[in-house]
């Protein structure tokens, strides 16, 4: 994430206003504001230069560019209607949720109009016998729970943005959080979407059931970053609220047995309903920020958390003792009680806005790697901090291999960004040598498009275009995001020859 990047846009499109054709665009903005002005309500139009900054990029503010539109509904049928007249004048549309995205999924199309779902925020219904809610896009994944919360019920995913993060964020992105190791991402905890089409018609995917009949499209739009419904409705899976759980903190002195002890953990058949890991450098961070009690002398540590009943709890907590010993803890430590169990994790939680106090500027990068590769990626990291001259916090979903690096930098220093970025690429490039992904929750958005070039070959790029294409024929969704075209992979191939050697070709491949 960055406070004040510079802008970075991606390449200009003929007809953009980014061409430096400020009448035409003008004049396009004039005949699209005329048709949505007979569809909408006048307080849900907005065109005005100072209006459309707060929209002109997400969380990933080094990506910017302001829509000719920005368009409020507050109706299924004015969302409808908006997208069909898109469809019609042939307008790009790009939804956006609370703009929480890291990935600059949300960063708006310099000649289309920015669909904004902020008022889509009901909670339409909560069954406490089926363990559903049903709830509109717009609706903050935190208040999912607490409106769940008199039955005994929550809904588990937790990303560390889940007090301002939306529903339908989640679904665009495919979002986690520390509970994920468990429960699931937001894949397995949705049962059904309702949304609008590219030509304006209503869909539903999924139901309630078990197995719904047909094609599984439902798993298609989740994570697929609004590049194929807009989406306007979504019914959640709820579980049980466990009678009781704990947090075993363990402390170790090396990076490479704290990655050993959660490869053990799994072997050992636990699956904890969360597992994070912290560097020395994000505990010193994050420690004065909220007071968390974690061990600043330790290279790294371990969260582990059993839930459940009291009996599976006192079994599992003390299974995770014996193996976390075994792999070479220093120290270990169980919550007492649930204001220390949530104390110990408000610090991984708090580990972004604790790198904010650090640095004008950071980079929260997302990749995924074997978990037995822990240890090498973060020696690495620790590398290519002296190749790049910038510090990293490091911290880790580490139950599935899920890091999240935060690379510090300052945007008004010359070359800073441009240095934080290749930082974060290569330790992309990094994770797919390694056999993991360039992404795990984030998304690849505007962010990761090169380094989709790395991941997938041309014929798998090919595929998606394809399912894209079945989805959305003009391409008017969320156009330039997700999947990079073929000549922008050919020129980022040449670069890396130009670059010359793959960086680290001393760590192991697996």
């Amino acid at each position: 994430m960055h406070a004040t990047a510079p802008d970075a846009s991606p390449e200009p499109r003929p007809g953009d206003p980014a061409t430096g054709d400020p009448a035409g665009s003008a004049a396009r903005r004039r005949e699209v504001a005329r048709a949505l002005a007979a569809l909408l309500p006048a307080d849900c139009l907005l065109s005005r230069e100072e209006e459309l900054r707060p929209y002109e990029c997400d969380g990933l503010a080094a990506y910017r560019q302001q829509p000719l539109l920005v368009a409020l509904p507050r109706t299924e049928a004015q969302v409808c209607a908006v997208v069909r007249a898109c469809h019609q004048l042939g307008v790009p549309l790009v939804a956006r949720g609370a703009g929480t995205g890291l990935s600059g999924g949300a960063m708006p199309h310099a000649a289309g109009v920015l669909l904004s779902l902020a008022r889509f925020d009901r909670i339409l219904d909560i069954d406490p016998l089926a363990r559903t809610a049903r709830v509109q896009p717009g609706v903050r994944n935190l208040a999912v729970s607490e409106a769940a919360a008199p039955f005994g019920l929550y809904y588990a995913p937790d990303p560390s943005s889940q007090l301002a993060c939306t529903i339908g964020g989640n679904v665009a992105e495919n979002s986690g959080g520390v509970h994920c190791l468990k429960y699931g991402l937001t894949v397995h905890n949705v049962l059904a979407v309702r949304g609008c089409t590219v030509e304006g018609e209503i869909i539903e995917l999924g139901g309630a059931a078990l197995d719904a009949p047909g094609l599984d499209l439902l798993a298609i739009i989740l994570g697929s970053e609004g590049l194929l419904l807009i989406v306007t409705e979504v019914l959640l899976k709820l579980v049980p609220r466990p009678e009781r759980a704990q947090v075993v903190m363990a402390s170790f002195d090396d990076v490479g047995k704290a990655g050993e002890g959660v490869a053990a953990i799994i072997a050992a058949g636990i699956i904890p309903a969360g597992l994070e890991m912290m560097d020395r450098q994000a505990t010193a961070a994050v420690e004065p920020f909220v007071k968390a009690g974690y061990d600043l002398s330790a290279a790294a540590i371990l969260l582990a958390e059993s839930d459940g009943t009291a009996d599976e709890v006192a079994e599992e907590v003390a299974a995770l003792e014996s193996v976390l010993r075994a792999a070479g803890a220093t120290a270990i430590s169980v919550s007492r009680s649930e204001a220390e169990r949530l104390r110990f994790w408000s610090g991984r939680k708090n580990a972004f806005p604790a790198a904010g106090r650090l640095s004008p500027d950071y980079y929260c990068m997302d990749g995924t790697i074997p978990r037995k590769a822990l240890g090498a990626v973060l020696r690495a990291i620790e590398a290519m901090e002296q190749k790049y001259g910038l510090k990293c916090l490091n911290v880790f979903h580490a139950g599935d291999g899920n890091l999240h690096p935060l690379i510090l930098f300052d945007a008004n220093r010359e070359g800073e960004w441009q240095r934080a970025e290749a930082f974060g690429i290569e330790i992309l490039e990094l994770c797919v040598r390694l056999g993991g992904t360039i992404t795990g929750e984030h998304g690849v958005g505007v962010e990761k498009l090169n380094p989709m070039c790395v991941q997938f070959s041309p014929a798998e790029r090919a595929a998606f275009f394809a399912v894209k294409a079945a989805f959305d024929p003009p391409g008017l969704l969320n156009p330039g995001k997700a999947i990079p075209t073929l000549a922008r992979c050919a020129e980022y191939g040449r670069e890396h020859i130009r670059r010359g050697a793959v960086p680290h070709p001393e760590l192991p491949r697996f």
